[in-house]
């Protein structure tokens, strides 16, 4: 089994709880447990996974706000919540649901710290 998952970089730790409340995350792990900094974090949408870690002066990973993702959802309904849920949370809407010209129904938004996130029933494998 091959899997790819994303990571991100946040600056503030308070980000994690927004990708709950505006994406529908699940926080399955945070380390440390308290505190500011972020080592390592792991939340869950679905089948898919993301991990993060606060902002490094190593060079590893990207800095914060620099993210991308696309997220495929069952059904246009998912993606016309995840978008209503998103705003509400305070994040920004870039491009509204809509139906590409390539099929699907998507959406995408940026975070508060300047992510991009994209939701959408186009599957690769459909083209």
């Amino acid at each position: 089994m091959t899997q790819a998952i994303p990571t991100l970089r946040v600056r503030e730790r308070s980000t994690l709880q927004h990708w709950v409340d505006a994406f529908g995350f699940e926080l399955h792990a945070v380390f440390p447990a308290d505190g500011t900094q972020v080592d390592h974090a792991q939340l869950r949408l679905g089948d898919g996974w993301i991990m993060a870690g606060s902002d490094r002066e190593d060079g590893l990973g990207q800095p914060p706000g620099s993210g991308a993702s696309y997220w495929v959802l069952d059904d246009a309904a998912a993606v016309e919540a995840i978008h209503e849920r998103a705003v509400a949370a305070g994040a920004e809407s870039l491009r509204p649901p809509n139906d590409p010209e390539y099929g699907g129904r998507e959406c995408s938004l940026r975070d508060r710290e300047g992510n991009l996130w994209s939701f959408g029933t186009y599957r690769p494998e459909d083209a």
